[in-house]
């Protein structure tokens, strides 16, 4: 009545402290004063155990310091109330999380591999058959549906963990839950979560074909129906095991859907690769929920991740080992860019939507790569280094409106003429009217003066899915960028060459015609 209210009044609500009641001098009494003690236990939820020692004759003096450590190291506090005689809903979120992330199929089940996969993780040793069994029969002897064909139901897991704490046995339950990443407060420790990874200047962060296979699975677990695309239903499921939904509706703009705007396996695969490209340590936090270091048996989820070798490598060694490359789109309001972005996706002009990003593949010489659009803000003046450092540059005009292409011009000529980044010029909305330009060179005579490839014309108002071979020649640009120099000093001699060859077969062709004329 004096010291646990003196103690409350001075420690912090929110953090509880655990208390050990310890009775001395046990060794001048002949009977035990339990009984009289469990009243005030049960009073004061905070008490974690109470024990009766003795100084003189050593009676409980070790037991007394390893409770001391276990209140410290397992408190139960966190984990079961007392009063209700259940576990909190913080712990009971937690090991639901566990339980998800351990069902490797989905199936609301942990079978037998799967429960030895679980031990063998939190523990180093599987579980022998017998020992399983065992573990089930317990379960079913106290819950109807905690067994379910064989296999370790969400409420017989729990079950589990309410019997052990119960027990005393809170280490193992702690045990799992700090495997699991779990701090003293169960929530995911920033160690966790947030793993060291070091990133140079100019270097790329992107996914390890490790990871590509593990996004696989968890894609193949929550795609119930088989149709490779994720429902909303079965998006909403995956993303159970976050505290948070991580993707809103503008992911359905940004990567390839189905016709029933459903992210598809490669539209999942795809906005992926835009996080980790983008913004790597919300990619760790992500693969983090999903259990990847603990699926994986791997230190961190930072062993997800390849941090590719510095750009300016590259281009002296004229090789890259990279997968994903960054286009950045400019171009006045208006001109198509927006359309241009959703065209990569397979999207006509039927479907709009104002996106700063698309994600796809394309294949070059065989080699699927990742091919990222990024609609740059046409603010000339407020450009920063972010919205100029890419792979391949877009500048986009509108052939319809006269004064569209002087931007395009500006823009090349400010930031890009004596750059070593690749440009193409997108003549977009081919399918209407030409206007002339407003500019001093027309777009193709600028084109040839900057030894630029010839304005591509490009339309999605087309009633199929719009081309994707400007995507392609834009992935290989970015890939090569080290070989247009040598084209550009060779284009003039390489029209010549070809120019002559054309012109020798059709005089060829024409004396033939002649000889059988005559």
């Amino acid at each position: 009545s004096h010291w646990i209210p003196l103690i409350n009044d001075r420690t912090d609500k929110d953090s509880r402290l655990p208390l050990i009641l310890v009775g001395n001098k046990s060794d001048l009494v002949e009977h035990s004063s339990m009984e009289t003690i469990l009243p005030i236990m049960n009073q004061y939820s905070e008490i974690e155990t109470c024990v009766e020692c003795s100084a003189k004759n050593l009676k409980n003096i070790s037991e007394l310091f390893y409770y001391a450590q276990k209140a410290v190291l397992h408190p139960t506090g966190p984990l079961y109330s007392p009063e209700e005689k259940e576990m909190k809903p913080s712990c009971i979120k937690a090991l639901t999380r566990i339980f998800k992330i351990s069902d490797l199929d989905n199936d609301g089940i942990l079978n037998d591999n799967e429960l030895n996969f679980f031990q063998r993780t939190c523990f180093n040793i599987p579980l022998a058959p017998q020992a399983l069994e065992d573990v089930k029969n317990v379960v079913r002897k106290n819950m109807s549906d905690g067994v379910k064909d064989n296999g370790l139901t969400l409420k017989g897991f729990l079950f589990l963990h309410t019997l052990f704490i119960q027990r005393g046995r809170h280490e193992t339950t702690w045990t799992v839950l700090r495997r699991f990443g779990y701090d003293d407060d169960l929530e995911l420790t920033q160690e966790y979560l947030f793993p060291l990874l070091k990133i140079p200047p100019d270097c790329t962060t992107e996914l390890n074909h490790n990871a590509y296979l593990f996004l696989q699975s968890v894609f193949d677990k929550n795609d119930n129906d088989r149709d490779c695309a994720l429902s909303p239903d079965e998006l909403k499921d995956l993303f159970k095991v976050f505290p948070y939904m991580p993707w809103g509706p503008d992911v359905n703009n940004t990567v390839c859907t189905n016709e029933q705007g459903w992210i598809t396996y490669q539209g999942y695969l795809s906005q992926w690769t835009l996080t980790t490209y983008l913004d790597v340590q919300r990619c760790l936090e992500y693969l983090g929920y999903l259990g990847y270091s603990i699926i994986q048996e791997q230190e961190s989820q930072a062993a997800a991740i390849t941090i590719t070798r510095n750009k300016r490598i590259d281009l002296q060694k004229k090789q890259t080992q990279r997968s994903v490359f960054r286009c950045n789109v400019l171009g006045v309001r208006g001109s198509g860019k927006s359309g241009f972005l959703q065209a990569f996706l397979g999207r006509n002009l039927a479907v709009s939507s104002n996106s700063y990003y698309a994600i796809s593949t394309t294949y070059v010489y065989g080699q699927e790569k990742y091919l990222l659009l990024h609609k740059v803000l046409p603010d000339f003046e407020f450009l920063s280094e972010a919205d100029l450092a890419c792979d391949v540059v877009c500048l986009v005009y509108d052939i319809s409106n006269p004064g569209s292409f002087e931007y395009c011009a500006k823009v090349y000529k400010k930031h890009f003429l004596d750059s070593k980044t690749p440009c193409v010029i997108i003549a977009a909305k081919s399918d209407l009217h030409e206007a002339r330009q407003y500019y001093s060179l027309s777009p193709l005579d600028f084109c040839r003066k900057h030894k630029l490839h010839p304005p591509q014309l490009f339309t999605c108002n087309t009633d199929e899915a719009p081309s994707k071979d400007i995507y392609t020649k834009l992935t290989t640009m970015a890939m090569y960028p080290f070989s247009l120099s040598d084209l550009k000093n060779s284009t003039f001699w390489l029209r010549a060459s070809v120019g002559a060859t054309v012109f020798a077969v059709l005089g060829f062709a024409m004396y033939k015609a002649l000889l059988k004329q005559r």
